[in-house]
């Protein structure tokens, strides 16, 4: 693991919270000038700690506000079936996050949707057509209560 000085974790702990902070602004909050402070982002990419800058988007105003954690168990569990499940998964835009998991889960799988409805239809069409899957246990998210991409560093 690469050592991070102080002035990396500020840059990284500003820039986690709004990225599209320059090496400018950066800079004045530290008291350098922005060449240095352009030059650690640089390095910081580089070295893959910032893998990429995102735009979070309001789920209700794009119309995606009813989401769904799935827990997917897999019949067989052979390496070939995980790869190809893997795979898979990654073709179904409804599946922003997905996680395999050690337990009595193979997986646990985010998805937002715009409706039940909607959520009935990507399973029906889509996460129904993976072959492997033995039982699916949808939940539905209430209220969400805490939601972040922040580390603390």
């Amino acid at each position: 693991m690469m050592q991070l000085d102080n002035i990396d974790k500020t840059i990284l702990k500003i820039l986690q919270k709004d990225s599209k902070k320059t090496a400018k602004e950066i800079a004045i909050r530290l008291n350098l000038t922005a060449s240095p402070v352009y030059e650690r982002i640089r390095r910081l990419e580089k070295q893959g700690i910032i893998k990429k800058y995102v735009a979070i988007l309001d789920k209700k105003l794009i119309n995606r506000s009813v989401t769904t954690i799935c827990q997917v168990s897999m019949r067989y569990h052979n390496e070939a079936f995980i790869e190809k499940f893997e795979e898979q998964i990654q073709d179904l835009d409804e599946v922003q996050e997905c996680y395999h998991m050690a337990g009595q889960v193979d997986f646990i799988l985010k998805i937002n949707t715009i409706s039940l409805e909607d959520y009935h239809n990507f399973v029906k069409y889509k996460l129904s057509k993976i072959e492997n899957i033995g039982v699916l246990n949808s939940t539905f998210v209430l209220k969400d209560i805490k939601q972040t991409s922040e580390f603390s560093i």
